[in-house]
C-alpha cells in the first residue's frame, strides 16, 4: 500500500519531467519519389527464401560475386546444389580438394586464404553467366569458373511433355528438381553437386 501511495505523489513529476524533454521534429516535405518495386525477385531474393539452399547461399555470401545477384546488370543461370548433396560431400566447398602432399606447419592466414580461394572456386564452378536452353541437348555451357564446363545430357524415361529441366542431367547423372526464374537470371536446384577444376 505504501508503495502506491509513493507511485501516485511521484508519477505526475516523472511523466511531466518526459514532456518538457521532448523534442518535437517537423514533417518532412512530400515527394513524388515511390520506392522502387519489382514483379519478380532477384536472385538473392529467391537464395534468401529458399531453404532448402541456405548452405549454398551461405558459402555464396562469403564471396564478392554475391553481391551481383541483386544486381539487374548481370545474368545468371545458377546450379544451386540442395543442403543434403552439399552435406553429402566429402570435402567440404572451403577444405577443397585433398592435397596431393599434405603440409605441415601451414599459417592461419594462410588457411584462411586457401579457404577463401577454394569457396570463390566451388561456387563460381555452379554460375553460368548466360542464359542458356536445354531444348538442344547435350550442350554445354562455361561457368564463371575459368575453363570449366557444364555438360547437360538427356534423361531417358522421361514424359515428352515435362519441362525441358527435368530432362537433362549434368556432372555425371546430377538432377536438377527445381526451377525458379528471378529477374536477374535462373535459379535451378540440383540433387548433386558442380565438381570444380
Amino acid at each position: 500500500m505504501h508503495l502506491s501511495l509513493i507511485l501516485a505523489f511521484i508519477l505526475p513529476f516523472v511523466v511531466s519531467a518526459s514532456f518538457q524533454e521532448q523534442i518535437i521534429i517537423p514533417p518532412m516535405p512530400q515527394t513524388n519519389a515511390s520506392p522502387f518495386t519489382s514483379s519478380q525477385p532477384t536472385l538473392a531474393d529467391l537464395l534468401t527464401i529458399e531453404p532448402s539452399a541456405s548452405i549454398y547461399y551461405s558459402y555464396a555470401r562469403e564471396t564478392e560475386l554475391s553481391s551481383r545477384f541483386s544486381s539487374e546488370s548481370v545474368w545468371f543461370t545458377m546450379l544451386v546444389p540442395t543442403n543434403k548433396a552439399v552435406m553429402a560431400l566429402a570435402h567440404k566447398p572451403h577444405q577443397g580438394p585433398e592435397p596431393v602432399e599434405p603440409r605441415i606447419g601451414i599459417s592461419e592466414q594462410e588457411l584462411d586464404e586457401s579457404s577463401k580461394r577454394n569457396v570463390e572456386r566451388w561456387v563460381s564452378a555452379h554460375i553460368i553467366p548466360s542464359r542458356i536452353s536445354l531444348s538442344d541437348i547435350p550442350v554445354s555451357y562455361e561457368t564463371l569458373q575459368d575453363g570449366k564446363l557444364v555438360t547437360f545430357s538427356p534423361v531417358s524415361n522421361i514424359m515428352p511433355d515435362s519441362p525441358e529441366w527435368m530432362r537433362v542431367t549434368l556432372e555425371d547423372g546430377v538432377r536438377i528438381i527445381g526451377m525458379k526464374e528471378a529477374q536477374n537470371g535462373v535459379l535451378y536446384l540440383i540433387d548433386g553437386t558442380v565438381v570444380p577444376n
